[in-house]
């Protein structure tokens, strides 16, 4: 199961999130976090392997508990202590409070990518180059690898990914002549096309999620938000941002959506009965699907991302990796240890055996990874458009250094376009001029 897959899950606080990024800048200072590690090479990796010691690494992925076993068993020097810290935001805001402490945080954690920039630009990570890490940007795909390279540096080494695809229920489809869609304004027509043959049912569900609508940007070509330092510029009215509300004001604006809340079991039951018919999401879905909604078997398929312009083009939507962090004791043997965790096929193995979706080219590339066929999609050969997906997912992207807070008011801001069926430039207005407020008090340079 993908990190994302959990985060998509919760509903973040703004009470926890504000705790998180409080004194973003000063409070997480070098100073604040540790000591960092001296500079090393795959070499001292090596030597801290066989050396052995203590390591404590917090995680929420339902696999971290075998991957450790597996790795205690093949370098048993080594003893890691695994810690479910809570899941995301629960997590960041513990290891928050113990950047600011000065102690208490563990020498391995997740993040997921949309939360790694707030605590790199920090200095609470190590930079994984030192050791030579850089040099494995070939094995993982080129999104996934741009997230965690952060201000110059390699914070972490990413485990998952979430190339977005259409999955759709073909039964549905096929029930009422409905096409797959291949662009936008295709999928706005399907979705006209559902309700008018049975109002019950409809193209997706959808009451405003910030990882989604930041994903939908990124696909439409908008690049919001730019960071230099503790220079941030924001612009949610930029090209590719007008170009996906043009898109889901219709649908928002015609009652085409469903307001079935995601994750809860009324949307479960709506994915099982055929009455929600589509998500556009990350790759990670299958094993969601699989797991959660059994009287969908046979039913789904999935497509590639529709398009603009029927330019093959997808965006990212969840995931994460994992970091060393300053205070770590030990930051050879920690990283180490991710060397292994996110780079090892002993490892990725154990990962996808519980569902993960890989961030690592040998398996995206690997022909029997490719072309497995899954009984639940009716036979088909999912991955072949899942791993394409990740091929297609364009560059250039970045999250805010506070993206964590800026998820957290999305709901008080752009949700209300949603609720009262008003234009998202709106609500996305509101959002920016909260984010540039409140990222000034935090002490950045916010620009609009």
């Amino acid at each position: 199961m993908s990190s994302s897959r959990s985060a998509l899950r919760r509903t973040l606080t703004i009470a926890a999130t504000a705790a998180l990024a409080i004194g973003g800048l000063a409070a997480c200072s070098p100073s604040a976090a540790g000591g960092g590690g001296a500079a090393g090479d795959p070499a001292d990796l090596d030597a801290a392997l066989e050396k052995g010691g203590e390591l404590t690494y917090w995680s929420w992925t339902p696999s971290a508990e075998a991957q450790v076993a597996a790795f205690e068993e093949a370098y048993p020097n080594v003893d890691v202590e695994l810690v479910n810290a809570g899941t995301n935001t629960e997590e960041y805001t513990k290891l928050q409070n113990a950047i600011k402490a000065g102690s208490g945080a563990p020498d391995v954690v997740q993040i997921e990518y949309y939360a790694l920039p707030q605590f790199a630009m920090s200095d609470s990570l190590v930079d994984l180059s030192q050791y030579g890490l850089d040099e494995l940007e070939d094995d993982y795909s080129a999104s996934t690898w741009g997230a965690v390279n952060v201000d110059g540096k390699l914070v972490g080494l990413p485990q998952d990914s979430g190339p977005m695809a259409l999955f759709y229920n073909q039964t549905v489809f096929d029930q009422f002549g409905i096409a797959v869609p291949e662009t936008w304004d295709q999928y706005v027509e399907a979705a006209r096309q559902l309700q008018a043959a049975d109002p019950t049912k409809f193209i997706t569900a959808d009451t405003g999620d910030a990882g989604f609508t930041t994903s939908m940007i990124w696909q439409a070509g908008g690049r919001p938000f730019s960071i230099d330092g503790t220079d941030v510029a924001i612009d949610l009215a930029d090209e590719g941002v007008q170009k996906w509300t043009g898109v889901w004001d219709q649908l928002i604006s015609e009652g085409l959506l469903s307001d079935t809340p995601g994750w809860s079991d009324e949307w479960y039951q709506g994915l099982g009965d055929g009455s929600i018919a589509t998500l556009v999401i990350g790759a990670w879905m299958p094993g969601v699907l699989e797991s959660s909604v059994p009287d969908g078997a046979g039913h789904w398929r999935v497509a590639p991302m529709p398009t603009y312009d029927g330019t093959p083009v997808a965006a990212e939507n969840g995931g994460g990796g994992q970091s060393v962090t300053s205070q770590s004791k030990n930051p050879a043997l920690a990283a180490a240890f991710l060397r292994w965790l996110n780079n090892d096929p002993a490892s990725i193995d154990v990962f996808l055996e519980s569902g993960g979706f890989p961030a690592t080219t040998a398996e995206l590339d690997d022909p029997e990874f490719v072309g497995a066929e899954s009984e639940y999609f009716g036979g088909q050969k999912i991955n072949e458009v899942l791993t394409q997906a990740s091929k297609d997912v364009s560059t250039g992207w970045s999250y805010l250094p506070y993206q964590v807070y800026a998820n957290s008011i999305f709901g008080d801001t752009v949700g209300q376009a949603y609720a009262n069926r008003t234009p998202l430039a709106d609500g996305l207005a509101d959002w920016q001029a909260q984010l540039v407020e409140y990222g000034d008090e935090q002490g950045f340079t916010v620009s609009e």
